[in-house]
């Protein structure tokens, strides 16, 4: 099956995709991708009453469906109606919340082609509408996260697109961003982070 992005160019799935076909990264004392470990927290959020928050669908068109046979559909083409913005978003203590996560196998720095642009728009429309906006990344060799707000990546963009840095130093995102340690309930316990810079 093939998916295409409305320029119609083909989607290739991210090695995290939740495929039975796809093997899934093996990180040591990880256990579960950067994907399951948030859908994780927000599940605990959401069942505590701390938060809702979702990770957004994808709309997609479906334009050839096969039938092999009666009783089963096969999905042979389909595109995405429109660019996506971020993974997730919700609502948190009465502020709109919105968020990215992205990780890398780089142990010094975050390379900024991880984003795109119709990303990065999104991200400035938020903050200029008020919205808590950061993005989560991980370094898949370390098993470290940091949360990073949305206000930093811009300016990291900014420089990129004046001719600097194509990524992001991991000294720049300790310093600006805020590690996040690995737990158990929650798995990735974010809201600690924007209480402590909004509440």
């Amino acid at each position: 099956m093939n998916f295409r992005y409305p320029n119609g160019k083909v989607f290739q799935p991210k090695e995290s995709t939740h495929s039975p076909y796809v093997k899934k990264p093996l990180y040591s004392n990880r256990g579960m991708t950067l994907e399951e470990d948030i859908n994780e927290t927000n599940l605990y959020y959401l069942n505590n009453q701390l938060a809702v928050i979702h990770k957004k669908p994808t709309p997609v068109q479906i334009v050839n469906v096969s039938y092999p046979k009666r009783s089963a559909a096969v999905i042979k083409e389909a595109y995405f109606k429109q660019a996506s913005t971020t993974d997730y978003n919700g609502i948190y203590n009465g502020k709109y919340i919105d968020f990215e996560a992205k990780e890398t196998r780089n142990k010094t720095s975050f390379p900024l082609q991880n984003f795109h642009e119709h990303q990065i728009n999104h991200m400035r429309d938020v903050l200029q509408q008020k919205g808590i906006c950061f993005v989560l990344l991980r370094f898949s060799s370390t098993n470290e996260i940091f949360y990073l707000d949305a206000s930093f990546l811009l300016s990291y963009w900014k420089r990129h697109l004046s001719g600097g840095r194509r990524s992001i130093k991991k000294e720049e995102i300790e310093q600006e961003g805020h590690k996040i340690p690995l737990g158990y309930h929650p798995r990735i316990d974010y809201l600690k982070v924007i209480d402590k810079l909004y509440f």
